[in-house]
């Protein structure tokens, strides 16, 4: 199968990463998109964090009823730092005939040289870059140009959408409606919990 590995956040999840996986699932042939949220991210430090459980389980409401996507809490049980490279290493134990494809925008791929095992990442899955408004093509061509296996990478088109979890968060705050910006059963999680208030 060729699987799509979709980590992040998620803190919400929004409509712009559902576009983004449903985008990568057609341009590039894949079987199933599998969105993974991190337990902890290893780079940054996790805004408004209503708890990596409260996380999955907005990820579980997003992808219901889309047979073409997945949700792994597989980080979430590991616990500590998120690292990809560990995530793509048990994946593909798990199932060693799949063929990965690693999701990514393309402000995150500029900083893949930064990453933890930046070479054997892409030695276990081909790196599939958004390509959105904001982040130019070349430069995250040529972050991975300098790495082993970066020649392999793969662009995919996007149609621009101006919708950030940091925005959510805000609208949250504000008391401001989020519907049409995330899923119905998202924002209901949020507000029956009273999340990012």
């Amino acid at each position: 199968m060729r699987i799509g590995v979709f980590g992040g956040t998620y803190n919400p999840p929004h409509l712009g990463h559902l576009v983004c996986a449903q985008e990568a699932y057609v341009q590039l042939g894949l079987d199933l998109v599998m969105l993974i949220p991190v337990c902890t991210p290893p780079h940054k430090p996790l805004d408004d964090e209503p708890g990596p459980e409260h996380r999955l389980e907005l990820c579980r409401r997003a992808a219901a009823g889309d047979d073409r996507l997945a949700v792994s809490g597989m980080e979430i049980s590991r616990a500590g730092p998120s690292f990809t490279v560990d995530t793509l290493v048990e994946l593909h134990a798990n199932e060693p005939d799949n063929e990965l494809f690693l999701i990514l925008g393309g402000d995150v791929a500029a900083g893949l040289p930064k990453w933890r095992a930046p070479e054997r990442v892409l030695e276990l899955a081909t790196p599939v870059i958004a390509n959105r408004r904001g982040t130019p093509h070349a430069r995250a061509a040529a972050a991975l140009r300098g790495l082993r296996g970066g020649d392999r990478a793969r662009f995919f088109s996007m149609p621009w959408i101006g919708v950030s979890s940091t925005m959510i968060r805000e609208r949250v705050k504000a008391g401001q409606p989020i519907r049409y910006l995330v899923p119905d059963p998202v924002a209901a999680y949020i507000d029956a919990k009273g999340m990012y208030r």
